[in-house]
């Protein structure tokens, strides 16, 4: 094997070479079966009537509405522009300012993380020991920003880009970043709990701190900031995790998007700046470098180091202020997932959502206190930062990025730690860490322990690599991953694993490139592309939530598998949404019985916009409004949990 072998390389081989030995007729017949079928399944068996629920038929094309399987509901609990915090006013998208956005729920909702409440006199002492599936405060990511989808007057996202100016990208930047809510269950039906003490909204004007190798470093201050400790905003939050010590831990994903950079015209000394900047792809067309000089790297050089970070927030204190937990390294962030067991380290596993780039995992210096969650605070500044290595055979390594160990030294432009987890992405590639396909969702089966990584495909590739048999990897798929161990008993701080396919996505009739592979039964409603967001539910199935499906001329929604047994990855499709949108942060509440998901750009697509959307969900028929990101709840008809 060499650096870098891309995964997709990687699985062709071990793939061929796995069918070769359990007697396939030729590695070719891959294409045709099943990859569970290829290996033993897990100990715990789930019956055939595990998911019970009716399937909805093939995916809607380009339908205005969205669609529930039958016998569930599926309501829309907040929207864009909804009152969050106390006073703040209804949302009236003709006179939009960025002080009553900075009040309201923001922009392009994604990750969703449940937190429940007591129902003491004083909700918060008994909030870490209670399992409330009936109250609780959810966390909300806002990602990016459609100008000509938030304001009128533009017949596209260059037109917006163009006519931008500096009181609409205040706007913008006070609709990203995060916002919790207070939520309760009253007779079946949820509802926000009006004047919530923990309601609060971070944007990208919330100060927030800098913790771990990163804080005070050199290529962190700026003349607005010399200590190098406190940075202005989060933005283009992505997905994200809960911790068991009750905090909510969100992504700054594509941040590239709010620079600008002319590299001609920078300073030597900034060199590495510049290639970071280049590996994120900053674009000189950004707007918002027009009316703040810190988003323009030639005149603020080291703001752009400053994002791309794990954001952990504590919901239960309004008053907290956000830290940047730079620890656990910086790229364009997608997933931040915990597994946390008593007297054990803390294990955080972290996706880069870009072609080419890498799955990461943290281990915390630290075991983890369940008895005292004060002492788990600040778990996640210390420990060491993982790169994923798969391996031809079956099996991986996790390489630590560690300054002064290999390559990782002066000589290479690692001067310390910070400088470490500032390049991680140059740190890993340095190293040999696997290229992979667009990494996103990743979660690990609370029963089972074992890992899964939705990675959402990609077209850089030009052959076949590492555990991705197709190149290009036009449909995504996902994967398996076992750290050492039984299932139930795994240990996630082990520096080696063993791998497996679960599955390809696709349509299951299409040319090798898009073809897709599932389990056994899978009808035809049952197929997806694009897997990006992934959950559990206390059962241990898989739920699949995709991003780019409209580009086939599906919906897309939501599908659910299970993962072990003689269903293993069968997918029958649960939700589709509506024309445009993407579905993404799916979330249960501990007893699986409510399903919170965002609905992410609702009407955005060709020739769509503020004032002509292909669907204005979910305001149905009413002109005067926009097509609204909100976040829907789920619910079975007569209670129950979702999927059986």
């Amino acid at each position: 094997m060499t650096p870098n072998d891309h995964l997709g390389d990687i699985a062709t081989r071990f793939l061929s070479r796995r069918a070769l030995l359990k007697g396939a007729v030729a590695a070719a017949a891959l294409s045709a079966t099943p990859f569970g079928a290829l290996t033993a399944n897990p100990a715990r068996a789930q019956s055939a009537s595990s998911l019970t629920f009716s399937e909805l038929p093939a995916a809607p094309k380009n339908d205005p509405n969205h669609y529930i399987a039958p016998g569930y509901r599926a309501d829309i609990l907040i929207s864009w522009g909804d009152p969050v915090l106390p006073g703040a006013p209804a949302f009236d998208p003709a006179h939009q300012t960025a002080a009553t956005q900075a009040a309201q729920f923001g922009f392009n909702c994604d990750f969703i993380g449940y937190l429940p409440l007591g129902d003491g006199a004083s909700a918060v002492p008994q909030h870490l020991a209670s399992r409330n599936s009936a109250h609780g405060l959810l966390g909300v990511n806002h990602e990016a920003t459609k100008a000509h989808m938030m304001f009128t007057g533009f017949a596209d996202s260059d037109a917006a880009r163009d006519g931008a100016t500096a009181e609409r990208v205040a706007v913008e930047r006070a609709s990203l970043g995060f916002s919790v809510i207070e939520v309760k269950r009253d007779n079946g039906a949820w509802g926000i709990v009006a004047g919530s003490p923990f309601a609060r909204r971070i944007s990208a004007e919330t100060p927030i701190a800098i913790t771990g190798p990163a804080r005070g470093h050199a290529r962190m201050k700026t003349a607005a900031d010399p200590a190098g400790e406190t940075v202005i905003g989060t933005f283009e939050n992505c997905s994200g995790g809960t911790t068991p010590w009750g905090t909510y831990l969100t992504c700054e994903e594509n941040i590239q998007n709010r620079f600008a950079c002319k590299t001609a015209d920078m300073d030597a000394a900034y060199a590495r700046e510049v290639a970071s900047a280049e590996s994120f792809q900053v674009r000189t067309s950004n707007t918002w470098p027009k009316f703040d000089a810190r988003f323009d790297m030639n005149a603020t050089p080291h703001e752009f180091n400053r994002f791309g970070w794990v954001v952990e927030i504590d919901p239960y204190d309004p008053q907290s202020v956000p830290k940047k937990r730079t620890a656990l390294g910086r790229f364009r962030h997608e997933a931040a997932t915990i597994v946390a067991k008593d007297g054990k380290p803390v294990t955080a596993y972290l996706a880069d959502d870009q072609t080419l780039e890498f799955f990461y995992k943290f281990v915390s210096a630290r075991a983890y206190v369940g008895a005292d969650p004060a002492a788990n605070i600040d778990i996640l500044d210390a420990g060491t930062l993982y790169v994923a290595q798969f391996k031809d055979d079956g099996t991986g390594a996790w390489l630590p990025l560690v300054h002064g160990e290999g390559l990782l030294t002066s000589e290479n432009g690692f001067n310390d730690q910070g400088d470490v987890v500032i390049d991680a992405r140059r740190a890993a590639r340095l190293i040999g860490a696997t290229e992979t396909d667009r990494p996103e969702g990743a979660e690990t089966d609370p029963i089972t322990s074992r890992t899964y990584v939705a990675f959402t495909g990609g077209t850089d590739r030009k052959e076949p690599g590492p555990a991705m048999p197709r190149a290009p990897n036009q449909r995504g798929h996902i994967v398996e991953i076992l750290s050492p161990g039984t299932d139930g008993d795994r240990d996630h701080a082990a520096t080696t694993f063993t791998w497996d396919i679960l599955l390809l996505a696709g349509n299951p009739h299409a040319e090798i490139a898009s073809k897709g592979v599932y389990g056994p039964g899978t009808s035809e409603a049952g197929f997806f592309a694009y897997p990006d967001n992934i959950v559990f539910d206390p059962q241990g199935r898989l739920w699949i939530a995709t991003d780019g499906g409209r580009q086939i001329g599906i919906a897309d929604g939501l599908w659910a598998c299970c993962v072990t047994g003689p269903e293993r990855a069968t997918t029958r499709h649960f939700y589709a949404s509506p024309t445009g949108a993407e579905v993404t942060g799916p979330c249960f509440t501990p007893d699986g019985e409510t399903l919170f998901v965002s609905i992410q750009h609702p009407g955005d697509q060709t020739d769509s916009s503020f004032d002509n959307p292909t669907t204005r969900w979910p305001a149905a028929l009413d002109s005067t409004m926009p097509p609204r990101p909100s976040v829907i709840v789920v619910t079975r008809e007569g209670g129950g949990p979702i999927g059986s």
